[in-house]
């Protein structure tokens, strides 16, 4: 009989292979040893791909499915990943104060969970990675963020995915007059249209500049 585990795995990976595919992609360009991934629900896809995550959710079917640490090995094992893999899982809400240290991690995730860029950039190292795509409004609340400099595009075709530094100058251009403040964007509470639209964005943390809370 599947387990739960296996059946809540099956519900992220709708799209067998595409999460791996894109964090590998991401790693080949950024490096990086340690991830964090805030608002991951169930994706331990990165697991594949980095040696060390760390994956926060406050949903209680997450933390059910991490609690099976030999099922979510299975499931890492069977993407390439590694058994020996170091999986931690936190069951909070990532907004709040989170018991982890300080600018130690290589990348930090930002995908469909809001504004994940300023309320998790103390645990980004200076000179760490931010992925984050365009929805929920996070990419552009980095855009305007001096503790980030864009550093980046991922580009995907046809299910394959790769990271371009090129013309970077012409992303993150609103189509239309938009008020681009903090403030603004949490109202919004949704992605900017931009005349170029890549799959996500790669911003790098700046050193000597404190991030937007």
């Amino acid at each position: 009989m599947e387990s739960a585990t296996r059946r809540l795995w099956a519900q992220q990976n709708r799209h067998d292979g595409d999460r791996r595919r894109l964090f590998t992609a991401v790693r080949a360009h950024a490096g990086g040893e340690k991830a964090l991934y805030p608002g991951s629900f169930v994706d331990v896809a990165l697991s594949a791909v980095y040696p060390a995550v760390t994956y926060v959710d406050m949903d209680k079917r997450a933390r059910r499915f991490f609690a099976d640490t030999e099922g979510v090995a299975e499931i890492i094992a069977s993407m390439g990943g590694r058994r020996g893999a170091s999986v931690d899982f936190v069951h909070a809400d990532y907004r709040g104060a989170l018991n982890l240290e300080h600018g130690v991690f290589d990348l930090l995730v930002s995908l469909y969970a809001g504004f994940v860029s300023g309320c998790c950039a103390r645990y980004l190292r200076t000179g760490g990675a931010l992925l984050v795509g365009p929805s929920h409004g996070d990419a552009a609340m980095a855009s305007i963020d001096p503790g980030y400099a864009l550093s980046g595009v991922v580009l995907s075709r046809g299910g394959a995915y790769r990271v371009s530094t090129d013309d970077l100058g012409d992303y993150l251009i609103p189509k239309k007059p938009v008020e681009l403040t903090a403030e603004a964007l949490r109202e919004r509470g949704r992605g900017v249209a931009y005349t170029k639209s890549p799959f996500a964005y790669l911003f790098t943390k700046v050193e000597g500049s404190a991030p937007l809370l």
